[in-house]
């Protein structure tokens, strides 16, 4: 990761922000699916499906997800896969927190933030020492 390695270390945390904003958004969307109940396994699939692929908060919020997936694949090719997890895991942690938090969930105290600023230092020491 030393040549080019900001930029993919940046593209890295593009994947964490991708994937952490859109975690709250994909639960708070995908509420209600609990409640469908049907007799087969297949009616109950595509009872499902129709309730998260015609509402168009959470398709869209599918979609941002998944474009995150698509730039950490991307990414797979050049980076080293000793930075790769624990940048966008760590870091999607922090962001799915912070999201969260800015849609109105509870989140806990201190604890939450001063944890958050040790994942970035620990990440930050990561991405320092490779590069």
């Amino acid at each position: 990761m030393a040549d080019g390695g900001f930029l993919e270390a940046m593209s890295l945390v593009m994947v964490a922000i991708l994937w952490g904003a859109t975690n709250p958004l994909l639960k708070r969307e995908g509420a209600g699916i609990e409640r469908i109940k049907r007799r087969n396994a297949l009616l109950q699939f595509l009872d499902e499906i129709k309730h998260l692929f015609l509402n168009w908060k959470y398709l869209l919020a599918f979609l941002i997800n998944q474009s995150g997936s698509v730039i950490f694949y991307l990414t797979l090719a050049s980076a080293e896969l000793s930075l790769v997890v624990p940048i966008t895991n760590s870091l999607t942690f922090i962001f799915t927190t912070l999201s969260g938090k800015l849609l109105g969930e509870k989140v806990g105290g201190t604890d939450i933030y001063v944890g958050m600023v040790f994942v970035i230092a620990g990440v930050t020491l990561c991405v320092l020492e490779k590069t």
